[in-house]
């Protein structure tokens, strides 16, 4: 794979301060960066996933919800205060 170079504007002082961390860890300022990115893409990707996978339960719950096979917050409420009554 051919690499694609990326340009990036930074403030001067940024920039002298993450040259200076990048050598103190004897590290290549392009190695951090590229890091730096992975860690990106994969922290979004896993936050559209878990909001996909949250998307879904939800719609699922609505569904049951509509079809009548759910049970309001009220009902659970008072269901599991009943519960607590009995265990007090």
């Amino acid at each position: 794979m051919k690499a694609a170079v990326f340009t990036m504007k930074l403030e001067p002082d940024l920039r002298a301060e993450f040259m200076a961390e990048a050598e103190a860890c004897h590290r290549p300022a392009s190695q951090v960066v590229r890091e730096f990115m992975r860690s990106f893409v994969q922290q979004q990707r896993a936050q559209r996933e878990h909001d996909a996978f949250l998307q879904r339960k939800v719609e699922v719950a609505r569904a049951s919800m509509a079809d009548g096979q759910g049970r309001s917050n009220e009902e659970v409420e008072a269901t599991f205060a009943a519960r607590r009554a009995t265990h007090s």
